[in-house]
């Protein structure tokens, strides 16, 4: 099996910073099939991990090797700098591994050990080794992960393309979120099946899970700091820092895209969203601004994982691509619990209050959160002068008219009239609403956005 750019989820620890050793959260992620089909494949490569920081890498390989193998073998280049000279001096897969032994005191064996390549940007030719493995050695079985590699291997001349496994990580899912919270209550969510009526004492409290996951997010640190203290100031406190983490990565991991764009760009993704139109304006990020300006700083947002992206489409028909309008997009940030805390939107807006400022974009963000990894075809949207689709999902040949609403608001006209029209298969609408079906449109409580492949 060739697990390219599939969602990566996994069976964690975390340890939360300040905390002893014994003070240990247990996550537990949902397809950790997939890594274990990739140990078993036939078609198995070297394994690269992509995600933004602080979003369990280290720790999700550490763990697979823990449970999955006799032994691991992990090595950090950020933290031990000598190691690049083993790479730097050889090209032979198997001389590096001896030379890795040599360093652990235990002989690394095919299959029987995990070797952990963490922070490979540091070490290019550590990266580029991953084709050895592969074209040479690849009864070994190797893993390796790093801060902001995405930016890394959306250059195809800085990695073996062809040569590696990709594999995608993400914060927790709002059903991942569920099963760490109120694990009851996911048994009863993991039973939902298409067609079900959901008896509302179910709905009412699936809502309001839904409701602190807009507040807490998917951040591990911040799921494993509430299944412990249930103290949102904690919460408040941990975002803060992890924006502040991201924010002075930007400095760092640059490379040649003026760190400055990047900061702009990445601080405007909340007034970006607050627009009417929702669409990215180069002009909200300096007076003035063009693409040329910024358009290097939000690929590099992209590549590492801390943006989001739905292109325009000039049309609703398959291929979605062959319709798409580059130059319009939306730029959502990757953890809606990081946005809510950027917005600065009190809890109890969230809590208390049927409608709020900010309720549209926040809840959109979160849909698109669930929504990737879904689809072959990631979701676009559809925008022109007299009307507008919230997403646009492509399954198989069918084009999926998706609505978002934050609250039980009813459908937009716009979205009405091109239902009306088409009379597509499936239309969806994502509400506060119960589980139903009014016409040819389907309402999908927005706790189950992560189930829509099966409601389809």
């Amino acid at each position: 099996m060739c697990l390219t750019c599939v969602d990566f989820t996994r069976k964690m620890c975390y340890t939360i910073p300040g905390f002893s050793e014994r003070m240990v959260i247990r996550l537990k992620r949902k397809a950790i099939q997939d890594l274990v089909r990739w140990k078993y494949s036939e078609d198995r490569k070297p394994l690269v991990m992509k995600g933004a920081r602080q979003v369990g890498k280290t720790w999700l390989m550490k763990e697979f090797g823990k449970n999955y193998y006799d032994r691991f073998a992990y090595f950090n280049f950020d933290e031990e700098d000598e190691l690049r000279s083993i790479f730097e001096a050889n090209k032979n897969p198997y001389r590096i591994v001896e030379l890795l032994s040599m360093i652990t005191g235990e002989k690394i064996l095919p299959g029987e050990t995990l070797v952990i390549f963490d922070e490979i940007q540091e070490c290019p030719e550590a990266l580029n080794s991953l084709k050895y493995f592969k074209e040479k050695a690849n009864e070994y079985h190797v893993v390796a992960a790093g801060s902001l590699l995405g930016t890394l291997l959306s250059q195809p001349k800085s990695y073996p393309v062809g040569m590696v496994n990709i594999l995608n990580l993400y914060p927790l899912s709002f059903d991942e979120f569920l099963a760490e919270t109120d694990p009851n209550l996911f048994a009863y969510y993991e039973s939902i099946m298409k067609g079900q009526q959901i008896e509302e004492i179910f709905h009412s409290r699936l809502l309001d899970a839904y409701n602190s996951y807009l507040i807490i997010g998917g951040m591990p640190e911040c799921v494993a700091s509430w299944v412990r203290h249930k103290d949102p100031a904690r919460i408040s406190r941990i975002q803060r820092e992890l924006i502040e983490i991201y924010e002075n990565d930007f400095s760092k991991h640059n490379g040649k895209v003026n760190s400055g764009r990047i900061l702009m760009v990445f601080r405007s993704i909340v007034s970006q969203l607050a627009k009417p139109n929702e669409k990215f304006m180069y002009g909200a990020v300096r007076e003035g601004g063009r693409a040329r300006d910024f358009e290097e700083a939000i690929e590099w947002l992209v590549s590492a994982g801390m943006l989001n992206r739905a292109n325009n489409v000039s049309k609703m028909e398959h291929p979605l691509a062959a319709f798409e309008k580059t130059d319009q997009f939306k730029l959502y940030l990757f953890d809606t619990g990081l946005l809510k805390h950027m917005a600065g939107i009190d809890n109890s807006a969230i809590l208390l209050k049927s409608d709020y400022q900010f309720k549209g974009p926040l809840t959109e963000n979160y849909v698109l959160q669930q929504l990737r990894g879904q689809f072959d075809v990631e979701p676009r949207y559809y925008s022109d002068k007299n009307s507008e689709i919230d997403f646009v999902l492509q399954y198989g040949t069918e084009i999926i008219p998706v609505e978002v609403k934050g609250g039980e608001d009813k459908s937009a006209p716009s979205f009405k009239k091109y239902v009306s029209d088409r009379r597509p298969e499936h239309a969806l609408r994502y509400s506060k609403r119960g589980y139903r079906k009014d016409g040819y449109i389907t309402n999908l409580p927005l706790y189950l956005v992560g189930k829509t492949r099966e409601m389809l």
